[in-house]
């Protein structure tokens, strides 16, 4: 293989370790609840804190990279989250794997928009594009292939062990990085947004904490006011990226429409994706009677399906223009969720639920590749990586706000709550797709 294509691998495995973590521990939660004593609120926060601090600080890690080095802080972010991969393995409580697990995002938001930033620089212009497509594409399988091999893991072990797995995969990408990386970096004199980044991960701690607090406690004055403290810690964000001089989230891109229009998508269409990928492998789990390896088999429709297609859709949206497919792929995906909403004990594994996860990839394959490439070829090469960290925030946000918003039904609704708030977002995702994105953008941010 040359180099590149060895440097396209190591950026592929880094990020897939990230998105590994964001998901397959889905799968094992039912699990961890047994082996740990964790209450649903705490099963949130296994997800929603790593969420949490992966997508508040995943701003400034783009940031970072484009100031000090890409090469470089992608492996800090690297060889720290192999570091606390063991520690969640070993975590002996549920609030000491909370902890690690926010510890785990903060090093993840350094790898994951160096990943895209490092393509993007070390791939001349002619060849990006194959190159983002097939990123993204294979990122994409790690979601439904992550719950089978997932599931497999804690059939034959124990749930610690989904932890452990980070261990030679990051030692295969840090050698490969190392070794094939060409560094870059923003010649640009600029300074490290470290405001903008504490106001980022307050207001989303705050909508976070307020969110999963508010449904077991009534609503109380301390959930009320972790929220009114988000929100005015928005507007403080807001305000610090329009007037500092090197705004952590360059607010000029979203002149763009199109960056502006897949950013919004991304935040609708993700946020569905985190909200199903959490309550179904529970609900297979807990309700459906299935171990977590059958549980984990039900997406391997998607992840065939990402595999054969991924590739064939990036090209051509590049041929006939983005919009069609990254509207038309959530409207199939909102059509799978909606088929979901009934299935019970007596439906058929086979008959009923693989037809519609098969439907659900096929959605999920229209819009993947198309919609990364819309976000990259939106901005100049020297914010590639500001715009990846952006859209990256974007994605883990809706999943970090979705997942918290799905204890508003209590615990006896959860599947039919959480399946028709998905199918809102994914047909919301797919509408404006619709009207925004245009096939040929009129200028550049």
């Amino acid at each position: 293989m040359s180099k590149r294509t060895l440097a396209l691998v190591a950026t592929i495995i880094g990020s897939g370790m990230v998105v590994l973590d964001g998901f397959v521990v889905n799968l094992a939660l039912p699990s961890i609840k047994a082996s740990l004593g964790a209450h649903f609120s705490d099963l949130q926060w296994i997800i929603d804190g790593f969420l949490l601090s992966l997508s508040s600080l995943i701003l400034i890690g783009g940031s970072l990279g484009d100031i000090f080095g890409r090469k470089r802080i992608y492996l800090v972010g690297l060889w720290g989250f192999i570091a606390v991969s063991l520690l969640c393995a070993l975590a002996p409580s549920s609030g000491l794997l909370i902890t690690f697990r926010i510890i785990q995002g903060a090093f993840g938001a350094l790898l994951v928009p160096g990943g895209l930033a490092i393509i993007n620089t070390n791939f001349p212009k002619e060849e990006r594009g194959r190159a983002i497509g097939r990123w993204s594409a294979w990122l994409a399988i790690v979601v439904p292939i992550g719950p089978v091999v997932g599931g497999y893991i804690i059939k034959v072990s124990s749930w610690r062990w989904i932890f452990v797995i980070n261990l030679p995969l990051g030692l295969i990408c840090g050698y490969l990085a190392n070794r094939y990386f060409v560094e870059s970096r923003d010649e640009t004199a600029r300074q490290v947004d470290y405001v903008g980044a504490l106001l980022a991960a307050g207001l989303l701690a705050g909508v976070t904490y307020g969110l999963i607090r508010g449904p077991g406690s009534h609503w109380d004055n301390v959930s009320l006011l972790a929220l009114t403290a988000g929100a005015v810690l928005l507007i403080g964000f807001a305000w610090r990226e329009h007037t500092t001089k090197d705004p952590m989230v360059r607010l000029n891109l979203f002149r763009s429409r199109n960056f502006s229009g897949s950013n919004l998508m991304t935040l609708l269409m993700y946020g569905a994706l985190g909200g199903f990928t959490f309550i179904l492998p529970i609900y297979l789990q807990t309700r459906m009677g299935y171990t977590a390896f059958v549980a984990g088999l039900s997406m391997l429709p998607v992840s065939l399906l990402l595999l054969t297609l991924s590739s064939r859709m990036g090209a051509l949206s590049s041929k006939y223009g983005p919009r069609l497919f990254i509207a038309g792929g959530p409207a199939i995906v909102t059509l799978a969720i909606l088929l979901l909403l009934d299935y019970k004990p007596g439906d058929g594994f086979v008959t009923f639920l693989l037809p519609r996860t098969f439907l659900f990839g096929v959605g999920m394959s229209v819009m993947v590749a198309p919609l990364t490439s819309t976000v990259m070829s939106s901005v100049e090469d020297k914010f590639s990586g500001i715009a990846s960290g952006i859209n990256n925030a974007v994605a883990r946000v809706g999943g970090l706000i979705v997942i918290a918003l799905l204890g508003l039904a209590g615990t006896g609704d959860t599947y039919r709550f959480s399946l028709t708030l998905c199918a809102i977002l994914t047909a919301g995702s797919s509408i404006a797709a619709y009207m925004v994105i245009r096939n040929r953008p009129r200028s550049r941010a």
